[in-house]
């Protein structure tokens, strides 16, 4: 049974222990970038090649709440519809439509310049890939860091814009997306890397 990393935010949330007295949602929208190429070979063919997501456009929400240090800690969900290109000796033909999603949970610490205020954040949690054409969906533990800057423009609103880096951890020679019969792939990589620019607008509570 499929679970799609958005249910899993969502239940995060209800157990969160949001008690701090300033809390804050997010939403967001950026770039996907620079995603690791993974050395692989189709399935049952002596072809070797990569495997990787193409670059694209994602959104995204950001729930949290500040701390006193200064700094915040956060739920973060990330979603970015794009497609699996098969390069090297495959020719960069297009394998399937892809959707690549992150459930995190995190923290950042601010640098206050008065309303101006810089930052370096870092999370972890969940990735999930999930390819069309009836193929399995793959979860992994991923990590993430970042740095950013959010500039008030009031007591309760501010625009916020980051780069963040994601690391995927996928266990070599492992096979990915399967359908009932075979796998797509042999993918030998211990992680996968993706970049993200990142602009939203903070509202505090």
């Amino acid at each position: 049974m499929k679970y799609p990393l958005s249910l899993l935010f969502a239940a995060s949330l209800s157990v969160s222990p949001w008690v701090a007295a300033e809390v804050y949602v997010t939403p967001f929208a950026g770039y996907s970038f620079a995603a690791s190429s993974l050395d692989a070979n189709r399935d049952g063919l002596d072809t070797n090649g990569s495997v990787s997501a193409e670059e694209s456009s994602h959104y995204g929400i950001i729930l949290g709440t500040t701390t006193n240090h200064p700094g915040n800690m956060y739920v973060l969900y990330s979603s970015q519809s794009t497609d699996l290109i098969a390069g090297g000796n495959f020719s960069n033909e297009r394998v399937t439509s892809l959707k690549l999603d992150y459930a995190h949970v995190g923290g950042s610490l601010y640098f206050p310049r008065g309303d101006f205020l810089p930052y370096v954040t870092a999370s972890m949690g969940l990735t999930q890939m999930r390819p069309g054409d009836d193929y399995s969906d793959e979860t992994r533990f991923s990590l993430g860091l970042g740095v950013g800057a959010e500039y008030r423009l009031g007591e309760r609103l501010a625009l916020v814009a980051d780069i963040r880096a994601f690391a995927t951890f996928i266990d070599s020679e492992n096979s990915l997306f399967c359908d009932a019969n075979n796998c797509l792939w042999q993918v030998n990589a211990d992680l996968m890397w993706q970049g993200q620019a990142n602009v939203g607008v903070s509202f505090r509570f």
